[in-house]
């Protein structure tokens, strides 16, 4: 635990030193902010205090954000070479993905937490849904995870970021848009074998106040998929 700490520092100082962790923070909440409040939404003339249309947003916001945080996290690494610096120490290629993980999940969290005055606004205009809003705010950690573990599993197959921004766009777009799509043209069994697959489906119950176990084994499941298939791929590298 405390390499994976270690690379998680490591990871933060290097994203705050350059202008990305600004960039993306400024960004979304810029983004989220403008069509929350001010554009396409009803907050103020709904009648009801949800923060449905925030979660709505940032539900796109961060599917196009995440593989722009992820694509340098191992490409950059094997292109520069210093992942081979990385590999020479204490440290196993587990530890270093989680590191990587985590300190971009943490850096989502922290750009969630600054929208909280959402929250505070909304609680302020009425009586609020409070379960639904902190299942909200879960769904799109457990999302980002989700979309991070996939970044980093195509970052971790080329040296090219574009390459890899891109991989993880095309893979998300399966899980984000084309299994729903998929769901409500087909009945049966591969109907509801691609409604389970698509992200939305569980994004949309989560963000409505549910916690299923199907949800939470749904994201799970995802993330050990990406970081493992990253972690076999740096092992294959590493024996050749």
């Amino acid at each position: 635990m405390k390499q994976i700490i270690i690379v998680v520092i490591r990871e933060l100082q290097s994203t705050f030193d350059s202008l990305m962790a600004y960039i993306m923070i400024v960004a979304f909440l810029g983004f989220s902010g403008f069509f929350t409040w001010l554009y396409g939404s009803d907050v103020f003339f709904s009648g009801q205090a949800s923060l449905q249309s925030f979660f709505a947003i940032a539900y796109w916001t961060l599917f196009f954000f995440i593989p722009a945080l992820t694509m340098k996290l191992v490409a950059e690494e094997k292109k520069t070479g210093t992942i081979e610096m990385l590999l020479t120490k204490p440290v196993t290629d587990w530890q270093i993905l989680w590191g990587k993980f985590l300190s971009t999940l943490l850096l989502i969290v922290i750009a969630l937490v600054l929208t909280l005055p959402y929250y505070i606004t909304v609680a302020n205009l009425g009586k609020v849904d409070h379960g639904a809003i902190i299942t909200g705010y879960l769904a799109l950690i457990l999302m980002s995870a989700t979309y991070i573990s996939i970044g980093i599993l195509t970052s971790s197959l080329t040296n090219n970021q574009i390459i890899a921004f891109l991989l993880a766009l095309l893979i998300g777009i399966f899980f984000h848009i084309i299994f729903g799509l998929l769901a409500g043209n087909l009945s049966g069994i591969p109907g509801s074998v691609f409604q389970y697959l698509s992200i939305s489906t569980h994004f949309d119950s989560m963000s409505r106040g549910v916690i299923d176990s199907k949800d939470l084994i749904y994201f799970g499941s995802i993330i050990i998929l990406g970081m493992v298939g990253a972690e076999a791929i740096l092992a294959k590298r590493n024996m050749n």
